[in-house]
């Protein structure tokens, strides 16, 4: 696999807050769950049984409005799309801050109804659990493992839908520009469960990193090749990370059962935290940029900080990725991504974790998952249901809230000891203790995002990275 494959995105990442395009789209969700009984219930049940809002699932509104309706749109960032919908509506996405799309429908005449909601889609990652939690007895429109799948629940004035997407940013349940692609093929259901099979049943471990990463990225290609398309690939193989971090983190269980239990599986994803070494890292990036992800922006909180990320974002599935790695201070400015970096002498906060438990590509899995919540409510509602406890946030502004859950603790191979003892990356003392009682592994990341803000806190970041370092705990 070229590394000259990953692609950089030539946006200006200088992410910014967009309050007032916030306060359009909340009053066009309060409005539309005006319309509907158990949208309007379902809203008040969330944050204390899921530690999460509404607007945080909503997927995109479909609205009323006139070309002033557009030109509102416009002013706040939206961007019109070159997606219809199968009311004739056209799609706008704001690509500068995190909102849901909305759909306008548009008419010689909208009767004075500018801005009137007719319908509210929410992503979920099934719609048939959906269904099932809710006991609605609905039928779901469009084919198992399909792009697009969809029940509705009609009301007053405002339909609720919950949709589940694979790799599409379409409306439709039966799309003719994927059927010529031949994502609608008839085996294309048993293919896709066999990617996710064949990325669940993948050989992790390995006594040779070198060894996994060239396994791993021959597994990528056959996942692909099975997919018949590399952004589904990217959708299954994403999903099946996830289970296998929530595998190993009680915090990541618990609250999957507490959202599952309302049908809506972890549909509220912002980013998967992968670490890894320094000398595999451009080998991973091309993986991502293999299943289709660009590069966003580069991270470096500081000459001093010991540490570096690459964000990535996927266009159609909306999965971006925080990679991190050590880095010592003259590499700030270093094209980290697609120049292989040498080992350090000792290795900083990200490189003692993948010496001690793995690539999170290989065995080690994700370091955490960060997903969109309220941020009280979760805190609470953990603690109060299982007794996770949160540790102090790292970002505490209006518009964005992040805090760990405490570390899950994971046993440590003596092998990796040993070398980590052997190099001088570690003391005697701390070689017991890690033999002893094993080092922190992952973590649930608690984010609550106002104003439509979608960066992050690159000091704030640097600090609690810092205080996951195995050696402090």
């Amino acid at each position: 696999m070229s590394r000259a494959t990953i692609r950089d995105s030539t946006t200006t990442f200088d992410w910014r807050r967009w309050p007032q395009a916030a306060e359009f789209v909340d009053g066009l969700i309060a409005k539309g769950l005006e319309g509907n009984r158990f949208a309007a219930e379902l809203s008040v049940r969330l944050p204390g049984e899921t530690g999460t809002s509404l607007p945080v699932w909503v997927d995109h509104l479909v609205v009323s409005g006139g070309p002033d309706f557009e030109a509102r749109l416009l002013a706040m960032g939206f961007e019109r799309q070159a997606i219809r919908h199968p009311s004739g509506g056209a799609a706008f996405a704001h690509r500068g801050g995190l909102f849901p799309r909305l759909v306008v429908r548009v008419g010689k005449d909208d009767g004075g109804n500018s801005g009137a909601v007719s319908e509210i889609v929410i992503k979920v990652d099934s719609a048939a659990d959906f269904v099932r939690a809710h006991d609605l007895g609905i039928e779901i429109l469009g084919p198992p493992m399909g792009p697009y799948r969809t029940a509705t629940i009609p009301g007053e004035a405002t339909a609720f839908t919950a949709a589940e997407r694979r790799a599409y940013q379409g409306f439709e349940a039966f799309p003719g520009e994927l059927a010529r692609e031949g994502r609608m093929r008839p085996q294309a259901a048993r293919d896709a469960l066999a990617v996710l099979d064949l990325w669940r049943a993948r050989r992790r471990r390995f006594d040779d990193d070198a060894e996994g990463i060239r396994a791993t990225r021959a597994t990528l290609e056959r996942a692909i090749e099975l997919a018949g398309d590399r952004d589904l690939a990217c959708h299954l193989i994403f999903q099946a990370e996830r289970e296998y971090w929530q595998a190993r983190n009680r915090a990541a269980r618990v609250q999957k059962e507490r959202q599952d239990r309302l049908g809506l599986g972890w549909a509220n994803h912002d980013h998967h935290t992968f670490r890894c070494s320094r000398r595999f890292f451009p080998d991973i990036m091309a993986m991502f940029a293999r299943l289709g992800f660009s590069l966003r922006e580069r991270f470096h909180a500081g000459q001093h900080a010991g540490w570096g990320a690459q964000v990535l974002e996927h266009s159609t599935t909306g999965i971006v990725i925080f990679a991190d790695l050590d880095l010592a201070p003259e590499e700030a400015t270093q094209d980290f991504a697609h120049q292989a970096l040498p080992d350090l002498p000792r290795p900083s906060t990200v490189g003692l974790w993948v010496a001690l438990h793995g690539e999170s590509i290989l065995d080690a899995g994700m370091h955490h998952l960060e997903a969109q919540f309220e941020f009280d409510a979760l805190k609470a509602g953990l603690e109060a249901e299982a007794g996770i406890q949160t540790m102090a946030p790292f970002s505490d502004f209006p518009f964005l809230r992040q805090a760990f859950t405490a570390g899950e603790r994971w046993p440590v191979a003596k092998a990796r000891v040993d070398r980590a003892l052997r190099l001088g990356w570690i003391n005697e003392a701390e070689h017991l203790k890690f033999l002893r009682d094993g080092a922190i592994g992952s973590h649930l990341e608690n984010l609550q995002r106002r104003e439509g803000y979608k960066g992050f806190n690159q000091q704030a970041v640097s600090a609690i990275i810092a205080a996951t370092d195995p050696r402090l705990h």
